[in-house]
């Protein structure tokens, strides 16, 4: 069945578990969307936000997973929706299966691309802020800025920092930051 023929009606979790493995693919309220292949940009951003983080993480309870990893936004009520972000935290274990995370995770950081800008600034921004994601980041490697979404009284909040800053706090994780001067230095690592 092609991705037009799969937009034509909603689907659940169930269906999107019999869909074929290489395909990367998302299900947002029943409907299913493409995943573009990331760049080496991206590649290179989500592998010193993973590092920094699984540093910090190290013997701690909170577990940091990176993309592909599925993510049952809401498993109790219709369970239409599963995503892929590409780096988040979970400290609740119960919260993790076999297949992903059932529930939102505590953070989430999804890294721009052309592809996905519409997507993450909106749609999935949206349904974090509905599933309770407590802290959102979008991180831009063009514009090389990251806007931290902060849940409070079921809206996010936001604060904007640049690549000057090597300290953004990671609001969920207690003594958390992150080197945003280190995340956009990665991109010129052996040439872009």
């Amino acid at each position: 069945m092609s991705i037009e023929q799969l937009q034509l009606q909603r689907y659940t979790y169930a269906d999107y578990l019999t869909w074929a493995d290489d395909v990367r693919q998302e299900l947002i309220d029943g409907i299913p969307y493409l995943l573009a292949a990331p760049t080496v940009t991206h590649q290179r951003v989500l592998g010193e936000l993973f590092l920094q983080l699984r540093q910090f993480l190290k013997g701690k309870r909170c577990e940091v997973f990176i993309s592909p990893f599925d993510v049952r936004l809401n498993p109790n009520d219709g369970d239409d929706t599963v995503v892929q972000p590409d780096l988040l935290v979970v400290c609740d274990k119960s919260k993790l299966d076999k297949k992903g995370c059932k529930g939102a995770p505590d953070m989430i950081i999804e890294i721009l691309s052309p592809s996905s800008t519409k997507m993450d600034k909106f749609i999935k921004m949206r349904k974090y802020n509905q599933a309770g994601v407590r802290e959102y980041w979008i991180v831009d490697p063009e514009g090389q800025y990251a806007h931290v979404h902060l849940l409070k009284d079921g809206e996010y909040k936001i604060a904007a920092y640049s690549s000057d800053d090597t300290a953004v706090p990671v609001a969920v994780l207690d003594g958390c930051e992150i080197n945003l001067a280190d995340v956009f230095a990665s991109i010129d690592e052996q040439g872009s």
